[in-house]
């Protein structure tokens, strides 16, 4: 695989990681939950998707070639990038205007 292309899907993956917490109601989109996720379990897991997928650019990395040290500096561009890529999932669950669903009667 060239690095083009490793580069394009760690980037699609942070797109996708970086919403996943405000599309669905269900726990790292696995498990049920019995109430509704609040924005805290949401930031929760924006967080550990950050690292989900910081994990998956490393191994890609590795599987590159050498990994380039990483310093204080790249963790200050991509955890803001990761949020700003979240940006999308957090308008369409916090600032859309969600129209209940009409009752059907049985």
């Amino acid at each position: 695989m060239s690095q083009t292309a490793s580069i394009w899907i760690v980037i699609l993956a942070a797109l996708a990681a970086a919403n996943l917490p405000f599309i669905n109601e269900r726990l790292l989109a696995v498990m049920p939950l019995a109430r509704e996720k609040n924005l805290a379990i949401r930031v929760a897991e924006l967080v550990l998707m950050y690292f989900l997928v910081g994990g998956l650019g490393l191994l890609l990395e590795q599987h590159a070639g050498q990994i380039a040290p990483q310093t204080w500096e790249f963790y200050a561009v991509t955890g803001p990038l990761f949020i700003i890529l979240a940006f999308p999932g957090f308008i369409w669950r916090y600032l859309r205007r969600h129209h209940p669903r009409p009752r059907t009667e049985t």
